[in-house]
């Protein structure tokens, strides 16, 4: 069972591991010829599905080998995280699956250059001395050379992360939730602007709580129409606030994957009927979640990967996010799917 491939793209592949590494401690990782899977499922809080094309990470050394084409790897995501920050404006990173002695390990190799002052690549000055001429029958001993400008030098690092290899029956019974098509979907407003803003509203609320005996977070309301509007609210028996986003765009299904009929039939078009008769402004044709402030706050860091994310509001239950990644809008394949489970009222 072989892995092995020159990293392509080390600062996405940095950004994203970072991302899943706010989230979870530990992550699926599945090599096969064409996609890499990461899946991140902690105890508590949103869970990542990820599908990444392989030359959105790495290049076409990419390699895999094994009986069935298939490698699945439990990933310490913080430690992988952590590694590939040093491999960031490195000259080359290879990445590849190898042990030592039983414990097998991911070994992220960097080469990174740097240039030294001297003439030769360790960088030592040589002596410019002034040589006497030489006397009658003596040999004239050796000019040193002069010393030149300034050389480039190498340097190889790897760091090894310990990872577990799993059998085909272990995560064969892991997959993405199932659940309804949803009531409203919806491309969020920026992801900084709007973290800033959740975070503000948490932080408040917590302040406001402070005295309870509750070591809960806060929880945040964010609701959504089929007429471009969003909102993010929070409340207290002593506090509400809310901010709302109008003119946001709410995305056409592929009338390629349905029918005019079946489309009409979804419930996000008759959540889109129900707000017509108040201008968008009918509660019932709003589509409403109830998520951790906290955790929210961590999913929004994936706005340094992409400035586009669709909500998907399925009413009361959950809210699904879909990640694109720059240049991949309409590519199935490049999507990373976070579920986040909605609380009780």
């Amino acid at each position: 069972m072989r892995f092995r491939s020159q990293l392509a793209n080390v600062s996405t592949f940095a950004k994203f591991t970072a991302s899943l590494s706010s989230l979870g401690k530990i992550c699926w990782m599945r090599l096969e010829e064409e996609v890499v899977r990461f899946t991140v499922i902690p105890d508590q809080g949103t869970q990542v599905w990820a599908q990444l094309p392989i030359d959105t990470i790495f290049d076409n050394t990419y390699t895999v080998q094994s009986a069935t084409g298939v490698i699945n790897l439990e990933v310490p995501i913080g430690a992988l995280s952590k590694a590939l920050r040093s491999a960031t404006g490195a000259t080359s990173a290879q990445l590849r699956l190898t042990k030592n002695g039983v414990v097998p390990l991911l070994a992220l190799t960097v080469v990174a250059s740097s240039w030294t002052a001297g003439d030769n690549a360790l960088g030592i000055q040589q002596s410019n001395q002034v040589l006497s001429p030489a006397g009658p029958g003596e040999d004239r001993p050796t000019q040193p050379a002069p010393v030149g400008g300034p050389r480039e030098r190498e340097t190889v690092i790897t760091q090894e992360i310990p990872v577990k290899v799993l059998h085909q029956s272990v995560v064969e019974g892991l997959h993405e939730p199932r659940c309804r098509d949803p009531d409203v979907h919806i491309i969020l407003p920026g992801l900084v602007q709007l973290k800033a803003i959740s975070d503000r509203f948490t932080k408040l609320a917590t302040n406001t709580a402070s005295g309870e005996r509750s070591s809960s977070c806060p929880k945040l309301e964010l609701s959504a129409n089929m007429h471009g509007s969003l909102k993010l609210a929070i409340a207290a028996d002593t506090l509400r606030i809310s901010s709302v986003w109008t003119g946001l765009v709410n995305p056409p299904l592929d009338p390629g994957q349905l029918s005019q009929t079946e489309i009409d039939q979804l419930p996000s078009e008759r959540m889109r009927a129900l707000g017509t008769e108040g201008n968008g402004d009918e509660e019932a044709g709003w589509a409403k979640v109830r998520i951790d402030g906290k955790d929210w706050g961590r999913v929004l860091s994936v706005g340094r990967l992409s400035p586009k994310v669709v909500a998907c509001f399925i009413h009361e239950t959950a809210l699904i996010l879909y990640v694109y990644l720059r240049g991949s809008w309409a590519g199935e394949d490049s999507c990373l799917t976070y579920y986040i489970n909605s609380y009780s009222p």
